[in-house]
């Protein structure tokens, strides 16, 4: 057999895993006395693992979250009032599937973007598209497509997105329109889609954030229909890191 011949065939069908590791496998076959079948799995096993973490990296490129942000790094023995068991569920992505909305409330700096983000690459790890945006930030790039005419290309995407993530939800004021973009996507979004928000202000609150009372009333009420509220309490992780930063700071000028 032709080694170099085969791989180049591989190459050519684009099997790159396949043809990479070709050789190796085929030399630990025959030391091993494998099946036929046995290096074909593994081949196309090598296949199969390089296209879904080539997928994964395109897919993490695109929801905008933040690479540190996952669920390996989140010290939940920082704040012991964090629902750890209900998070590890929530973990498994089973509220995508059913079109649940996740509400992580709290005081800032106690870890709910962290954790929304981290749910977001628990779902892009399991094939999920997900899109990570502050709010404010959002809205405001909806609202410039109406200068481009890219607002209902836009817009689309945002409401088509398996699991959206609104972080600081509620945080700075929208304008009448950007309003009516909030509504239009809570409404089309509503029993299609998961979304997550994280917000420190009270539901209470919410319907405040649009002029209009109805359309306020109208939008909470499709948001919290089949939703999860997530109450996060306890210390702030950035006074904690700016507490430990001056300690350091001041040992070494003493």
């Amino acid at each position: 057999m032709d080694n170099i011949h085969v791989s180049k065939k591989l190459t050519r069908l684009k099997l790159v895993a396949m043809a990479e590791n070709f050789e190796h496998r085929l030399s630990k076959a025959m030391e091993e006395k494998w099946s036929y079948s046995m290096l074909l799995e593994t081949l196309l096993t090598d296949e199969i693992e390089r296209r879904e973490n080539k997928q994964l990296l395109q897919r993490l490129a695109k929801s905008r979250l933040d690479a540190g942000k996952t669920m390996e790094v989140f010290d939940f023995g920082f704040n012991p009032k964090i629902q750890v068991s209900v998070i590890r569920e929530l973990a498994t992505c089973e509220f995508v599937g059913k079109k649940n909305n996740i509400f992580i409330l709290g005081p800032s700096g106690c870890g709910k973007s962290h954790l929304a983000q981290a749910l977001g690459h628990e779902a892009c790890r399991r094939g999920i598209d997900v899109l990570f945006y502050c709010t404010y930030q959002l809205f405001d790039w909806l609202h410039s497509g109406r200068g481009d005419g890219t607002h209902k290309r836009r817009l689309a995407q945002i409401t088509k997105i398996p699991l959206l993530i609104l972080d600081d939800f509620g945080l700075q004021n929208l304008n009448e329109m950007q309003q009516g973009d909030l509504y239009q996507v809570i409404a089309q979004r509503y029993e299609k889609n998961a979304t997550i928000i994280t917000s420190n202000r009270d539901f209470t609150e919410w319907p405040a954030i649009f002029s209009n009372p109805l359309i306020g009333t109208a939008a909470l009420d499709r948001l919290v229909h089949r939703g999860i509220q997530i109450i996060v309490e306890g210390n702030s992780f950035r006074l904690e890191e700016f507490r430990k930063n001056s300690r350091k700071a001041n040992k070494q000028l003493a």
